[in-house]
């Protein structure tokens, strides 16, 4: 069996649960800012990562919900558009690192560290507010003439329907 044209790692898995395991790592990694988890599993969760920091770094409505549909939550969603995106506004790729740690004791796997390259936590950025100018509030003003009644009369009104009976 050949291997060409094949891309991404199977990871032992059946797509939906690769596809939820790699959701969650990114979840994880917006959630705690780190995570260390298996080299392959890192190698998948990078690009993943990068094109939804890139999305969210455009800050639109349409991007947003992008990155809602890609996460399973909304709170991380929101927190990476809100928050994590607007610190990573100095770069145009590369937001993420993977770093290998050590092996793990139990099946020698190799593991690694994933994590921003920029302090999120060093230099908080002020979200850009749109003014509004202040519209002053309006009263009501009350006119001499006493609001006019409507009338019905018999042309506007409709005929009731019949219910048909069988």
């Amino acid at each position: 069996m050949h291997r060409h044209g094949y891309q991404g790692r199977k990871l032992h898995r059946e797509r939906d649960q690769r596809e939820a395991l790699i959701e969650g790592l990114a979840e994880a990694l917006i959630a705690h800012g780190s995570i260390e988890t298996t080299l392959p599993k890192a190698k998948e969760v990078v690009p993943y990562m990068e094109k939804l920091i890139t999305k969210a770094k455009k800050q639109d409505l349409h991007n947003r919900r992008e990155v809602i549909r890609k996460l399973q939550t909304r709170a991380n969603a929101h927190k990476l558009v809100d928050e994590i995106a607007p610190k990573l506004s100095t770069r145009t790729s590369g937001h993420l690192r993977i770093e290998k740690t050590r092996v793990r004791r139990g099946d020698n796997a190799q593991l690694a560290r994933i994590s921003f390259v920029d302090d999120l936590k060093a230099a908080p950025v002020a979200k850009p507010v749109a003014s509004k100018p202040a519209q002053p509030k309006q009263t009501e003003k009350k006119s001499a003439q006493p609001a006019r009644k409507k009338t019905e009369s018999a042309s506007t009104t409709k005929p009731k329907a019949r219910k048909a009976t069988t």
